[in-house]
């Protein structure tokens, strides 16, 4: 059995080549900076480094993305954020780290004072117009060391990189003053809907400050800009309109203001805002395949990028935004504390993740006004095929959303039913997803969408009847009812011996008999009868539960190797064995189709079977796991030392140091090394205890 030292938990120290600095509770394989949507997406890379100056932030592909941070203290000037080259300023010292769910906090010294810098990404699940809001706080707060006043002057400015991985692309700027300094830059030559290097290519960059008194402004060259702020605390205002490529001279967008002279600034933050803003965000098939542009939620309020940030840099927004993500962080905490501390930790790093991956929209009445009756959310399979709303993706982030509001939940699902409901689709099983390339949901009219019949199906069963089981509406059931019998009924033609074909976990290759898979269909084909249960469909009710009550137990028949001790991977095959993580689904809808000694068998055999970080995910690969599918197998087992196994594991993956990506899902469990992908929001799985 393994352990890790109550310590690991509550904080570790980080050495490099010349810092040291406390981490809380550990430094992750990448620190979340402004995390909103797939395309405001920075990153510190992490792992055994984690120091916010000397290191450039990265977009979640690892690209570069130009943000830097200086804190000038007496005329002296320090990096904060950041790696860059021109000379004049010193490398501040991180002294300490520490994340919550929706924030990174840093403390570094620079000579006479501490910096703190925090970043905060709101996440706000059940207000959609803060919640589709794509941007982030940085904040810089100095306190004395010494016990004497300083006089302080802060700068950040980003490049344009944050519009483009293609450095050789042209851009063009603006600069707009007024109650707030907002540097708006944009490719020149943009393309709606299109994406290059995993970036959108429309829409601008923003960074943004509100305009209180002693705030200055530059566009320009970046040793250029750089340089006036190290030499003056301020900038000129004024304007390069010299449009160029990225990194012909490297124009930076800078601002700076002075706080003037403090031993504290705690109550007198610098609160800047940097994020990506587009307007449409979403092209979505509708009947007769005709194609609808799909706006921005916010921007029913605020009508411009402009004034929705005007609104999030106000003193008003920025003291509630702070209030409410302390309150969530509390409740993740909370929450989290009561399985363990190692799990509030995997919680806590995951949240921004999940929530980073999607976008809240809403469409246009055929009067032009925005319709907030008609609102829809799209999740980009961030990583692994760049689809949209991918059935089996949204699935094990699923518990995020029971959790923190299942109504957005839904809204992920509106479009698949909407879609499917029209004709347009041909297969009698459910759509893979909704488009090949975010952010394009134009379907798959062809049918030729990756094939997983029986996991899409059971996986849209399942979370269509939890989200009624945890609202009390069922009116998506009502509405959508004659597709769920479509598919249930593919179900019950091809689950209890399911063919030859993929599941969720495609890398593994397809494999006829699984087990996990057939599971994952009388789930489904249960679901279907508690549906029409609830519907008052006592005849379809009692018809779909004869079903899944007969093939539960011949399913463990089949599955149950020779030695009696756990169930194969595949119908006959003794020596195999997986993560049953479907049996999560049993549990979740209350279904009671599989009995307790096989609950406790498995959990008996996991017990013997775990690595250094866990429990591989099947003997096709014996080291490869997926932490979403540890955490959601830790649900089913019964006693707590297993439980913490899977838990633990996942972890000292999370912890281990030896990667720099956001959180891989896909990672080798002997090793603690990624195995492939990053940033998925299907690390909203590990909330699956709270979305029991």
């Amino acid at each position: 059995m393994l352990s890790l030292s109550r310590a690991l938990f509550l904080a570790s120290t980080v050495i490099g080549s010349a810092l040291a600095f406390t981490a809380t509770p550990f430094v992750p394989s990448a620190i979340p900076l402004a995390v909103r949507s797939p395309y405001t997406s920075a990153w510190l890379p992490g792992g055994s480094g984690g120091s916010l100056s000397g290191t450039w932030p990265q977009f979640w592909t690892g690209a570069t993305l130009g943000w830097t941070v200086y804190v000038r203290v007496d005329g002296t000037t320090y990096t904060v954020l950041g790696a860059p080259s021109v000379s004049g300023a010193t490398l501040a010292t991180q002294t300490s780290f520490k994340f919550t769910s929706t924030t990174s906090t840093f403390v570094l010294t620079a000579g006479p004072v501490a910096v703190t810098a925090s970043f905060l990404s709101p996440i706000e699940p059940t207000d959609f117009t803060r919640g589709s809001l794509p941007f982030s706080y940085l904040s810089i707060t100095t306190k004395s060391t010494d016990g004497n006043s300083h006089l302080i002057q802060v700068y950040a400015d980003i490049s344009g990189e944050w519009v483009s991985t293609d450095n050789t692309k042209t851009v063009n700027w603006s600069t707009n003053v007024g109650t707030i300094v907002a540097h708006q830059v944009q490719l020149s030559t943009q393309t709606t809907y299109g994406e290059s290097g995993d970036m959108v290519q429309s829409g601008s960059a923003w960074h943004g400050i509100l305009n209180t008194g002693a705030v200055t402004y530059q566009t320009g060259q970046d040793s250029v800009v750089r340089a006036a702020f190290i030499a003056n605390g301020n900038l000129p205002n004024t304007k390069d309109t010299n449009y160029r490529a990225i990194s012909n001279a490297w124009p930076v967008f800078g601002l700076a203001k002075t706080v003037g002279t403090t031993a504290d600034s705690t109550s007198n933050p610098v609160i800047f805002a940097v994020g990506h803003a587009r307007s449409p965000s979403i092209q979505y098939i509708t009947t007769g395949s005709v194609l609808q542009d799909r706006y921005p939620y916010y921007a029913a309020t605020y009508s411009t990028p402009l004034s929705a940030l005007t609104f999030f840099l106000s003193t008003t927004e920025y003291n509630a935004a702070v209030s409410a993500a302390s309150t969530f962080d509390n409740k993740v905490q909370t929450d989290g504390a009561k399985i363990s501390s190692a799990y509030a930790d995997i919680i806590a790093l995951s949240a921004r993740q999940v929530m980073g991956g999607i976008e809240i929209t809403i469409s246009k009445s055929s009067s032009g006004a925005y319709n907030t009756g008609d609102i829809m959310a799209f999740m980009k399979e961030i990583s692994s095929d760049g689809n949209v709303n991918t059935v089996d993706v949204i699935f094990p982030s699923w518990s995020f959303w029971l959790y923190v509001n299942p109504i957005l939940g839904a809204y992920l699902l509106q479009p698949l039913f909407i879609y499917q409901q029209s004709g347009m689709y041909p297969n009698k099983w459910s759509v893979h997803d909704m488009g090949a390339s975010y952010p394009k949901a134009i379907g798959h009219n062809d049918g030729s969408d990756e094939s997983m019949p029986v996991e899409e199906c059971g996986n849209m069963l399942i979370m269509a009847l939890s989200y009624a089981q945890k609202t009390g509406d069922t009116s998506q059931l009502a509405a959508d009812y004659s597709l769920l019998a479509q598919w249930t009924g593919y179900l019950v033609s091809d689950s209890l011996i399911p063919a030859n074909q993929i599941s969720t976990d495609d890398f593994e290759g397809s494999l006829a008999n699984q087990t996990n898979l057939a599971i994952k269909g009388v789930v489904g084909i249960g679901a279907m009868g508690k549906i029409a249960s609830l519907l008052g469909k006592t005849a379809d009710a009692n018809n779909y539960t004869s079903i899944a009550t007969t093939y539960a137990p011949k399913i463990v028949s089949y599955a149950q190797a020779s030695t009696g001790d756990h169930l194969t991977l595949a119908y006959g095959q003794t020596s195999t064995w997986g993560l049953m993580y479907n049996m999560f689904g049993d549990k979740l809808l209350g279904l009671n189709l599989f009995s307790a000694s096989l609950y406790t068998q498995q959990t008996n055999w996991y017990a013997s079977h775990g690595l250094t970080y866990g429990l591989p995910l099947d003997t096709r690969h014996p080291t490869w796991s997926k932490s979403d599918w540890q955490i959601l197998t830790s649900t089913i087992v019964t006693t707590t030392a297993v439980r913490d196994l899977f838990i633990n594991g996942v972890h000292a993956y999370a912890a281990n140091g030896k990667n720099t990506n956001p959180i891989s899902d896909w990672f080798d469990a002997s090793a603690g090394t990624v195995d492939g992908f990053r940033a998925r929001p299907v690390v909203g799985g590990h909330f699956a205890h709270l979305a029991l």
